[in-house]
């Protein structure tokens, strides 16, 4: 397997620089991440579950919209395209994207769906005690995914690359796919898509598609152990999907890269994990800015695998800074003096 020698920190600064520079288009699946945490002290007399006392609510933006929070904090332009429900969900869904300079007027209302919404109920060691969502799967069609559609259509002309980000919540569908690719394909500008697999067929032309290592073995009925195995995945899942590359996420086997340039492994980089929730949310931001900053793709791989390795080491979906970022390639040192002898 081929392995692209270390992006420099000099050229990662150059890249990194760039980013406030780049406009992204997010197309996909918007949800609410709701932590209600508590203390837990004794056992409920009712069932052996454990008795949460309240504290307080957390809110975070999940799904899509993690990955545009993940690009404003990188200093990136972005604006969100989705659905969402007419509910309170979406009210403090809103809320919290305009608090973090991330365009949402294209957010999409449908009435007959709730705001997908994943409510977390955590104690005050960050330690999840179940999970409830509110969700509808079903596929916009007719007014809505026009809707969708035309939205996505207005932000296009202006964006240095567009994502689509697939949770199989109904905003991606194959029409929607399938203009983004058209249009990005006449502005010759990269799409990226973080899949699922049971839309697989959806994602033709896409630049790269970034699914975890699960999901590469479900697609291409292949057993991913090493680098070699997600070299033959890769191939198979390119076939199948009929995009140009995909990039792998391996957990703690960092990323897989397979494209027409050839194939690339980048060991992971983390140093502790607390929660990979939205690691893959930031893997796919950080490729696509970097890309749009003018990265090529096996660069824009490595700063996304560095980036990955910083927020898996925080509790739920995260984001990182760009000094973060700069952070993971230090300069090398100044040389020691030399000194003549004799």
């Amino acid at each position: 397997m081929t392995i692209s020698p270390p992006v420099s920190a000099d050229r990662v600064r150059a890249i990194v620089a760039r980013f406030p520079l780049t406009s992204v288009l997010i197309a996909g699946d918007v949800m609410l991440d709701q932590f209600v945490v508590g203390r837990v002290s004794r056992i409920s007399p009712e069932a052996p579950v454990p008795v949460v006392e309240h504290d307080h609510d957390e809110y975070r933006i999940g799904g899509a919209g993690n990955v545009a929070n993940n690009v404003r904090a990188l200093g990136g332009r972005v604006e969100l395209v989705g659905l969402v429900g007419d509910d309170p969900a979406a009210a403090i869904l809103t809320t919290e994207l305009n608090a973090r300079g991330i365009g949402c007027t294209s957010l999409v209302v449908d009435s007959d769906r709730p705001t997908t919404t994943k409510q977390r109920i955590v104690t005050t060691r960050n330690q999840q005690v179940a999970r409830v969502d509110y969700e509808s799967d079903v596929e916009a069609g007719g007014a809505l995914e026009r809707g969708l559609i035309d939205r996505v259509t207005a932000h296009l002309a202006q964006a240095d690359v567009v994502v689509i980000s697939d949770y199989l919540k109904g905003a991606v569908t194959r029409a929607l796919v399938a203009a983004i690719v058209e249009q990005a394909r006449a502005r010759k500008i990269p799409v990226l898509v973080d899949p699922k697999i049971p839309h697989i067929e959806y994602y033709a032309g896409a630049t790269v598609v970034t699914p975890n290592h699960y999901e590469a073995e479900i697609a291409t009925h292949l057993r991913i152990r090493t680098a070699d195995d997600a070299g033959r995945a890769g191939q198979v899942f390119i076939e199948r999907a009929r995009c140009q590359g995909v990039l792998i996420t391996r957990g703690e086997h960092g990323l897989s890269l397979v494209s027409p340039a050839g194939e690339a492994h980048y060991p992971a980089v983390a140093r502790e994990v607390a929660d990979v929730t939205g690691a893959g949310d930031t893997v796919i931001a950080t490729l696509a800015l970097s890309l749009a900053a003018g990265a090529t793709l096996a660069e824009a791989a490595q700063l996304a695998n560095h980036a990955a390795g910083i927020v898996v080491g925080r509790f739920g979906p995260a984001t990182l800074s760009c000094e973060e970022l700069l952070g993971e390639f230090p300069e090398p040192g100044p040389r020691p003096e030399m000194t003549a002898r004799g």
